[in-house]
């Protein structure tokens, strides 16, 4: 697929996009971390945030054509150190045959100058899977930086 990253639309999805959102999740899933989401969970998940925006936003890249090709999502937190709140990129996939071609750029730079517009917001952040060297290579070419943090975690499995 040969496409100028200019042509690439770049629109907040809806639910008509569930479908496709929840197969990117699954490849996502696959792709990074060799892992097999529960894709009842998931839809239900997808849906959850495409029907309450206060929980975070999924945006979608689509080709010349109209196809989904990308998808980003981001989630809030609040920093009472910085009295702002961070929007924290997931959910992020580009289709394997729209790679470096801008997809990722174009959503990244749409959700950036919403975040930059908006006075609340302080910064962007974002996890990425230690061994995806790809992809923090992609993030720090757009100005990422790694903190001196380290993400834990204690899930709550089979928790629907």
């Amino acid at each position: 697929m040969q496409f100028h990253p200019h042509n690439v639309q770049i629109r907040e999805a809806t639910l008509s996009d569930s479908d496709v959102i929840v197969e990117f999740n699954t490849r996502l899933a696959t792709e990074t971390e060799d892992h097999n989401l529960d894709r009842e969970i998931l839809t239900a998940g997808v849906g959850a945030l495409l029907e309450d925006s206060s929980r975070g936003q999924y945006f979608v890249a689509e080709s010349p054509e109209g196809e989904v090709i990308g998808q980003l999502m981001f989630t809030f937190e609040w920093s009472d150190w910085r009295n702002g709140q961070f929007w924290w990129l997931q959910s992020v996939y580009v289709r394997p045959d729209s790679r470096k071609h801008g997809v990722f750029s174009a959503l990244l730079a749409h959700v950036t100058e919403l975040a930059e517009r908006d006075p609340d917001v302080c910064g962007i952040r974002l996890y990425v899977e230690k061994e995806n060297i790809a992809a923090q290579s992609t993030y720090r070419a757009r100005g990422f930086i790694q903190p001196n943090y380290e993400v834990m975690e204690n899930e709550f499995p089979n928790r629907a």
